[in-house]
């Protein structure tokens, strides 16, 4: 029942946070009692990792390319007007390429991850003798003595599917996508628009909702709080990024800002110049 499967699904939800505890604990009586208590079948690692790339590197784009504009137009001292039109019309048609970019090439690189699956089942249903002996010769390779390495490999040949997709990651290093991939490319391009839409309407956001609450601030007060809320915004993904890594929440969010803020400096004072250049072209 649908009541069943969300209790499994839950239960292997703690079960994997249990696993991470005593990883990044560094607790091996933790991670004793998690696998003798586990079922081999439901352990599963973080999968929303797969989710990770497009929904940190579309905020990360998408908020880097909207302060861009807005940094240029200060340096530029173009009017609030003209950052809201430049703003909004880029974000929103960036991020629909940027999505669709995402989905396409996503889908692109599975499929032909599985045009390669299927050459090496051929060459596996026709020559089996050459690809056992190639794949003895990666374990050997690794260190493997030839007696053991021709023992695995024998053993594991007599799987024929599982033994292609070992093949793909030890011969080719390709990871083979699941039966349902262009699904997931599909939601990736999805996490890729809604982040980059989100993330990227938050400095230009700015010059809409401060100038209501604060009539009295001027233009450089609007761009100087664009600064804050970029600044805060990528600090925030820089640590959430850190979740998925064994990086320090506080140092991935400071590497982030730091990055980030070096691209709206080189937009800043791009902008400046292109200002200059104009204005003394046009006495």
């Amino acid at each position: 029942s649908q009541t069943m499967s969300d209790e499994n699904t839950l239960l292997i939800s703690k079960r994997g946070s249990d696993a991470r505890a005593a990883f990044e604990g560094k607790d091996p009586e933790a991670s004793r009692i998690y696998h003798d208590g586990r079922d081999a079948t439901t352990e599963k690692h973080q999968e929303e990792g797969g989710l990770l790339k497009p929904a940190i590197f579309g905020g990360l784009d998408g908020i880097l390319t909207s302060f861009a504009i807005v940094a240029g137009a200060a340096g530029g001292h173009l009017s609030t007007q003209v950052v809201l039109i430049l703003g909004f019309s880029n974000i929103f048609a960036d991020a629909l390429s940027m999505g669709v970019g995402e989905f396409l090439s996503s889908k692109a690189e599975n499929e032909w991850i599985l045009r390669e699956r299927s050459r090496e089942e051929w060459e596996m249903d026709n020559y089996p003798e050459g690809e056992i002996q190639e794949m003895i010769e990666i374990y050997e390779d690794k260190g493997m003595s030839k007696e053991d390495a021709e023992l695995v490999i024998k053993t594991m040949a007599k799987y024929k599917d599982f033994f292609v997709d070992i093949m793909m990651n030890q011969e080719l290093e390709l990871q083979v996508p699941e039966e349902g991939h262009v699904v997931e490319s599909f939601k990736e391009g999805i996490v890729m628009f809604c982040s980059f839409s989100f993330f990227g309407s938050l400095p230009i956001l700015g010059y809409v909702v401060f100038p209501a609450l604060f009539p009295m601030m001027t233009t450089e007060e609007l761009f100087f709080s664009a600064c804050a809320v970029t600044g805060l915004v990528l600090f925030f993904l820089g640590a959430v990024k850190s979740l998925f890594s064994a990086s320090h929440w506080f140092m991935a969010g400071m590497e982030t800002f730091l990055l980030g803020s070096a691209c709206a400096t080189v937009a800043f004072t791009i902008g400046q110049l292109v200002k200059g250049s104009l204005s003394s072209s046009n006495p």
